[in-house]
């Protein structure tokens, strides 16, 4: 095994879903960024880029996280970094909508007859291929990006050895009134997918227990 596959292999066996931080100990501002350039630099499906990510730095606002979580009691008060990330909603994310149109002429730069085409790419997929016409099944399609981020993000920090944790354990609409009410941002506009904390651990990580290989991959040679 050459050094850069062990070193990979060591990155995943490193990460695990820390359930508290340091509270001292501090992720560098470079570190920080290049953690956050991996998510920025993470493909979504038609290059749309259906997320926000809140970086929530100020103790007070996350308390007001932590009332309303479950799943981050820990996690929340001793993180060096905390991030909620966002999905944009369906109304947003429809072939047809005015910021798919912005998207594809402001920040993919297409010309027009190629906005065109790539719109009616877009509305066959959304109409027949996954059948994402209503709001619930638009919404879930535009949340299941935010995870790739969230696992480049996450797997960036363990080739850094920094610790990471994803966090599902929230009342969503509680979680959604919060954000709404003190973070400026307009809760008609997103919903939440998950939120992820950054640190360094002070517990040891439990042995790893997995599926064996053959019981979840099949090839077909």
């Amino acid at each position: 095994m050459d050094n850069l596959n062990k070193e990979i292999l060591e990155a995943f066996n490193f990460r695990h879903a820390c359930k508290e931080f340091d509270p001292v100990k501090k992720v560098s501002d470079e570190d920080f960024n290049l953690i956050l350039e991996t998510a920025h630099l993470s493909p979504s499906s038609f290059g749309l880029e259906p997320w926000k990510f809140l970086i929530v730095q100020n103790m007070e606002l996350r308390e007001k996280i932590r009332e309303v979580t479950w799943g981050g009691k820990k996690q929340l008060p001793t993180a060096s970094h905390f991030i909620v990330i966002l999905y944009r909603k369906a109304h947003f994310m429809r072939y047809y909508s005015e910021h798919l149109k912005y998207l594809m002429k402001n920040v993919q730069n297409l010309p027009d007859e190629a906005i065109v085409n790539r719109s009616k790419f877009i509305e066959t997929f959304q109409k027949s291929d996954f059948e994402l016409m209503d709001d619930r099944t638009l919404n879930d399609w535009s949340s299941k990006q935010t995870y790739i981020p969230l696992a480049n993000m996450m797997t960036a920090a363990a080739l850094l050895k920094i610790d990471s944790c994803p966090i599902e354990g929230f009342v969503a609409k509680d979680l959604e009134k919060v954000i709404g009410e003190n973070f400026g941002i307009n809760m008609e506009h997103f919903g939440i997918s998950c939120m992820v904390a950054f640190g360094y651990r002070v517990n040891s990580q439990r042995p790893k227990t997995r599926q064996p290989m053959d019981e979840i991959i099949k090839w077909y040679n």
